[in-house]
């Protein structure tokens, strides 16, 4: 009988040990339910059994359900009460947990330095303090949470007092002091700490690599990478960060094609190295070629095609994000954001912007400036300012957008009376607020009122004029027709003009055709920026507009001999969120390209019916009138109209985007175009935006 009972029992603590470790694999699993229907099921429910689904739930992030199976054990004991303890410490509620604390029947070292480590994880360091000094007793854990507390807020000192005060130093504790070093710069300490270390392990070197690459000690970090006894997926992913951070990419690449397994944040790190170098394709293959992805790597891939130009692969990469149900993150999000500026693409950032409400992203003022831009870029200055109007607290930054957004816009009385507005509510203005201010003005042909905000600049709000606020000056005067005075202006400089300055001087001498000085400023920039074609083709328009044909041909001969080449004009505009490129000329591949001539012809007999005569002087060819007029018809822009005309419903605007600055035959015939066919056109070309309307801009013929 005793041996059947002693069998029994036997079988019976098996089953139950087995159950224990099925609730814990489930709650480790994220499966809770499961665990709490194994729970449910178990005949004999022993304390572990409890302690183990109570820790399940915490893990689940259910901390309420959790306490109240812990309210419902008719028996507990200390390891019962510190995974109350450590519970909600690990869901963040630092004050239930103090409260578990303050009511246990009975603490060990493991309940206060539970206690302990809540307070360190929350940045309560002075409360973490108060009670390490209380405690009865402690082990070697509790010093290394302690002194983690003191690191984390950066009381380096006070941190090496308490690290020589330990009775005993682990592994764990020394590679802590290291890294506390390392984060404050104090490379030396660090060393002298490592060197000492009676026992080592792969954390340790791998704390040292990361140390000498956080503080620019790159060849100092390979040096000891390379005599690592043992080396981890961190180890390479840290010294591969080093290169690809100092920008060292042919070495990065090296280390990564070697690295015997290619973690996810290594290859996002070498992404975004290849991508920061211009190696987009690489960088792309990497991405192609990774078994598993994150979120940071569509973000890393997307961010690379954003900052180097390649906006419609990034639309096209964050469409295949959403299909294969990627969660955009906050980076991602934010580098479409600035995509949808650069295309003028209105649909995505709206899109965008809807996403970004849903995940209450939208309360940030940093987001709602890069909002406001995309808004403004795409020109919709009336949501721009809803984003504008929402928040009570704004920072410089969301003041400048508006201002510059103003001035883009031609609305320069607009821009200045915010301007006005935002030093009345005693927000100090930067030198961006004073580019954006100097804009409006010359935009909008304020010559009094521009030079009166310059002279006060340095006078009545501190901001030392710099370079870019002479060539708003120059800007400024020479649209008014005041070249001479823009020459001496630059003549007068305290710094030397760079190009911005020379070429804003140089679109004055083109506009009022003052050739004398259009040289002037054409050698200027030719000697700053030599392959650079827009000082040839600024001063080849003002030789053709004069009928100087062998000068043009001069100009390309030498354009020819410096293999400077012209960019082609090319504009683009959105339709049902797919962007159609059209470039100068009458050929296209556009699939439409049939239906678009029509429209062309069309619009033609309607514009001369309206008086239109095309302007040849912008025609930079030796070609017979009847040619030049044919070569202006064929203007990219004019293309991307037409396309708007046939697809953009009646009522909606035709927004169009075009690289270079608007010629003024293209300016003239699609103030027409407006009037004739009764359609709202907004254009932004290199300079500014252009709002035509009725036979209209909003630019008022002064761009």
């Amino acid at each position: 009988m005793r041996v059947r009972f002693i069998l029994s029992r036997k079988y019976c603590t098996s089953i139950a040990i087995s159950s224990n470790s099925q609730i814990s694999r489930y709650a480790r699993l994220g499966q809770i339910e499961k665990a709490r229907r194994v729970f449910d099921q178990m005949p004999d429910k022993t304390i572990v059994s409890w302690n183990s689904i109570v820790a399940g739930y915490f893990q689940s992030n259910q901390p309420g359900e959790a306490r109240k199976l812990f309210d419902r054990m008719l028996e507990r004991n200390t390891v019962s009460w510190n995974g109350l303890i450590s519970g909600y410490v690990k869901n963040g509620m630092i004050i239930e947990a103090r409260k578990v604390f303050d009511s246990m029947p009975e603490r060990n070292v493991v309940s206060w330095t539970s206690m302990v480590r809540g307070y360190v994880q929350e940045g309560i360091i002075s409360e973490a303090e108060s009670l390490f000094w209380q405690m009865p007793e402690r082990n070697v854990v509790s010093w290394t949470v302690m002194l983690g507390g003191l690191i984390q807020e950066g009381r380096i000192d006070e941190a090496r007092r308490l690290y020589d005060m330990m009775p005993e130093k682990d592994v764990v504790t020394r590679t802590n002091m290291i890294g506390g070093y390392f984060q404050v710069g104090r490379l030396a300490e660090a060393r002298e700490i490592f060197d000492e270390m009676p026992r080592r392990n792969v954390v340790s070197w791998t704390t040292m690599v990361s140390g000498y690459v956080h503080n620019n000690q790159v060849d100092v970090a390979r040096k000891l990478f390379e005599v690592m006894p043992e080396k981890n997926e961190v180890s390479w992913t840290a010294m591969l960060i080093g290169y690809t951070q100092c920008g060292r990419i042919e070495e990065a690449s090296e280390l990564f094609h070697a690295m015997p397994d290619k973690s996810v944040v290594a290859c996002n790190a070498i992404i975004l190295g290849y991508g920061q170098n211009g190696e987009v394709a690489k960088a792309r293959e990497v991405f192609d070629n990774m078994r598993e992805r994150d979120d940071r790597t569509w973000s890393a891939m997307i961010k690379v095609y954003e900052r180097k130009g390649f906006e419609l692969e990034a639309l096209d990469l964050f469409t295949l994000m959403q299909r294969e149900s990627v969660r955009p993150n906050f980076p991602s999000l934010i580098s479409v954001l600035s995509v949808c500026g650069s295309l003028a693409s209105l649909d995505y950032g709206r899109q965008i912007h809807a996403q970004l409400v849903r995940n209450q992203f939208d309360h940030d003022v940093y987001v709602a400036s890069v909002l406001m831009t995309m808004y403004v870029k795409c020109g919709n200055l009336v949501k721009a300012n809803q984003v504008f109007n929402r928040f009570a607290a704004k920072d410089i930054v969301m003041w400048n957008s508006m201002i510059t957004g103003y001035a883009q816009h031609g609305l320069g009385e607009k821009a200045l009376q915010i301007f006005q507005e935002m030093c009345s509510l005693g927000i100090s203005p930067d030198e961006i607020t004073f580019i954006g201010v100097l804009s409006a003005c010359s935009y909008s042909g304020k010559v009094e009122q521009g030079l009166e905000i310059f002279e006060t600049m340095k006078s009545k709000y501190q901001v030392e004029p710099r370079t870019e606020h002479y060539a708003c000056m120059v800007d400024l005067l020479g649209r008014a027709g005041k070249v001479k005075e823009a020459m001496d202006l630059i003549k007068k400089m305290p710094v030397e003009a760079d190009a911005i300055v020379w070429g804003a001087l140089l679109g004055a001498c083109r506009q009022h055709m003052k050739l004398d000085l259009a040289e002037v400023a054409a050698k200027k920039l030719t000697e700053l920026e030599p392959n650079k074609a827009g000082p040839y083709v600024l001063l080849s328009n003002i030789y053709a507009s004069q009928g100087r044909w062998h000068d043009v041909a001069e100009l390309r001969k030498n354009m020819r001999t410096r293999s400077v080449s012209k960019s082609p004009g090319c504009s683009w505009i959105e339709v049902e969120k797919n962007v159609h490129m059209f470039t100068g000329g009458e050929s296209t591949g556009h699939p439409d390209h049939a239906m678009i001539m029509r429209m062309l012809e069309k619009l033609g007999v309607l514009l001369r019916e309206a008086g239109y005569c095309p302007d040849a002087s912008f025609v930079l060819h030796d070609l017979e009138e009847e040619e030049k007029a044919h070569s202006l018809g064929y203007h990219s822009e004019k293309l991307a109209i037409a396309y708007g005309l046939l697809k953009v419903p009646q009522g909606m605007p035709i927004r169009v985007m075009k690289n270079l600055r608007i010629c003024g035959d293209c300016h003239s015939a699609i103030k027409l175009i407006s009037k004739v066919m009764g359609r709202e056109v907004i254009l932004r070309d290199a300079n500014r935006f252009h709002h035509f309307k009725d036979g209209l801009c909003s630019c008022r013929d002064y761009w």
